[in-house]
This record gives structure tokens, sequence and C-alpha cells, in this order.
């Protein structure tokens, strides 16, 4: 099974309705590794190692959101290599 580091940004109503602390919840559970932290311009950036089979889950976990948020938009990319020391996932500020 291959693991890739991707970056993650996604759109919406995503900041100041428990965004984070929902998906960070939920990304937890399902042993996923890295962090999750607001943009400067309103958006919300996933850092995360993922599996390939699991990919499809954190999308689906990343639209849902929080009971208050509205993802207008995903976008992801591969990182190369992304240089962080991974011990859970985490809310950064």
């Amino acid at each position: 099974m291959n693991m890739e580091s991707y970056r993650l940004l996604i759109s919406g109503k995503v900041q100041h309705v428990y965004y984070r602390k929902f998906v960070s919840q939920a990304l937890m559970q399902s042993g996923i590794q890295g962090y999750i932290k607001n943009r400067e311009d309103g958006t919300v950036e996933v850092v995360a190692r993922i599996y390939d089979d699991m990919f499809d889950t954190v999308l689906n976990i990343l639209q849902q959101g929080s009971p208050l948020s509205e993802v207008s938009d995903i976008r992801s990319e591969i990182l190369e290599e992304d240089g962080i020391v991974y011990d859970g996932f985490e809310i950064r500020y």
C-alpha cells in the first residue's frame, strides 16, 4: 500500500464554525497523521500522510465538515517531501 503526503486546501465557510476541531477529531480517529490550520485568506489547510485506500475517506471527512460549515472546494497536491515529523493529528495556530 502506497502512502503520500498531501496538502489540501479547503474553501467555503470553514473558519469560525468548528471545522478544524471536527476534522481533526475525525482524521485522528481514522489514524491519519498531520495537521490542520486556518490560513489568512479564509481557507483551511490540511497537510497529511494518507494511504491510497484512505484518500476518499479523507476527502469525505473534509467535504462533510462540521454542522455549521459549508465546503465549496477542495484542492489537493502531493508533496514531494514535507519534512514534517508526524505524531498524530493536530490543530495548528
